[in-house]
């Protein structure tokens, strides 16, 4: 599952998927924010809800907002991994085209990315 997760998901289920996603164990991330692993267990498995303090902790370690760490709202998840505003405004306009139209910049993006780390690897 990609980090675009489903909207109900709950605040475990989400943060469960992240850590993973991210590569970290329980006890990695737990060292990260200050808590013990145990703890990171309790959030995931037993449905505890962290501390305002400590959930800003498990979303900086994570790299994603607090809001969507408890809410899941995706526009706020796009508008945290995407620093570049204008880009993140044209990707909202892409999802008004067609399923075809959406394959062909999807093409051509990865074209682009293509020439771009060929000539990168050439130039080194």
């Amino acid at each position: 599952m990609d980090l675009m997760l489903k909207n109900d998901m709950s605040f475990a289920g989400r943060l469960k998927i992240i850590r993973t996603q991210k590569g970290f164990s329980q006890s990695e991330l737990g060292k990260r924010v200050g808590i013990h692993y145990t703890q990171v267990g309790r959030y995931e498995n037993k449905g505890a809800q962290p501390t305002a303090e400590v959930l800003a902790k498990l979303a900086e370690a994570l790299e994603v907002s607090a809001d969507y760490l408890m809410n899941g709202t995706t526009d706020e998840q796009a508008e945290t991994t995407i620093s570049d505003k204008e880009l993140l405004r044209q990707f909202k306009r892409l999802e008004r085209l067609s399923e075809e139209q959406k394959y062909i910049v999807k093409e051509l993006i990865d074209a682009f990315i293509l020439k771009m780390e060929l000539q990168q690897k050439l130039a080194s």
